[in-house]
């Protein structure tokens, strides 16, 4: 695994990669409050065959938010994302994405899918936020205390990633260190409310069912079953998501919405099966 900044204009991007770069290219972008180590588990298992690029979104990890909260808009987003695959000379590639970074995703294959050679959304992508319940506002507004919070110690901040997760590994303990900055001796969630806010705002403006039918087909969503309680909502979500777009949707048991944490060997499995190495 390595590490570094590349730079688009003037905006330093954190790049986290592994695997060798005569390989095929698997691009991953996070969820909203993660960074590239987010899918460490998975792709640890598969950096031999394949050179796996994560990045971290801008206001996430080590690259810094955008001045203007209307370039977190979809296809500004999509756009950003290009510009990463055009800086590092990359002509096609495979995406694999988590929770917002799927609805990124949708939206760069709206406009890019020619460069995309396959698609695997893990829990994201499908969500609408027209049929949420909730208001932009009152999303925003719970982004921006939640993001917000502190813990004394790494202690209790490890607890809190722990929590969200139903098994834990060394590797889930090198990814819950991105996710934290210590300063005045307090320990705070990487992403601020305001990127938070922001990115929210951005999903209800550019909602996704609006590009549903857009899609082409050979997308794979892979969804969460946990908690029992959101079952209804998300099968009600996935099944709107599947006739709308021709896409496979398989329901992982036993999982939550961190499903490549709770489940890697799925998505582990589902990569090699789809994305054969080539020689």
């Amino acid at each position: 695994m390595k590490r570094y900044f590349i730079e688009n204009g003037t905006m330093p991007i954190h790049i986290t990669e592994w695997g060798s770069e005569n390989e095929p290219v698997i691009f991953c972008l996070h969820g909203l409050g993660s960074t590239s180590l987010s899918f460490i588990d998975a792709v640890e298992e598969l950096k031999d065959g394949y050179r796996i690029i994560s990045v971290d979104a801008p206001g996430h990890g080590k690259t810094p938010p955008f001045a203007d909260r209307e370039d977190y808009e979809m296809p500004r987003m999509a756009e950003w994302i290009n510009d990463i695959i055009d800086l590092l000379n990359i002509e096609q590639f495979y995406f694999l994405s988590h929770s917002w970074g799927s609805f990124v995703h949708l939206f760069y294959l709206k406009k890019y899918g020619h460069r995309v050679k396959g698609s695997i959304l893990l829990d994201g992508g499908y969500q609408s936020k027209r049929h949420s319940g909730k208001s932009a506002q009152e999303e925003m507004d719970y982004y921006r205390e939640d993001f917000e919070q502190t813990w004394a110690t790494w202690e209790e901040f490890r607890e809190l990633v722990k929590s969200e997760t139903q098994t834990w590994t060394p590797l889930k303990e090198k990814a819950a260190e991105d996710l934290a900055i210590v300063k005045d001796g307090r320990y705070y969630w990487h992403a601020r409310g305001t990127t938070g806010a922001n990115i929210i705002r951005a999903m209800h403006k550019d909602d996704v069912v609006d590009i549903f039918d857009s899609m082409a087909p050979g997308i794979l969503l892979l969804r969460a079953t946990l908690p029992e309680t959101m079952e209804e909502a998300r099968k009600l979500k996935a099944e709107r998501f599947q006739d709308k777009t021709g896409a496979e949707v398989i329901s992982v048991s036993g999982a939550s919405h961190l499903l490549h944490w709770d489940k890697p060997e799925v998505v582990i499995e589902e990569v090699k099966k789809r994305w054969q190495k080539e020689k």
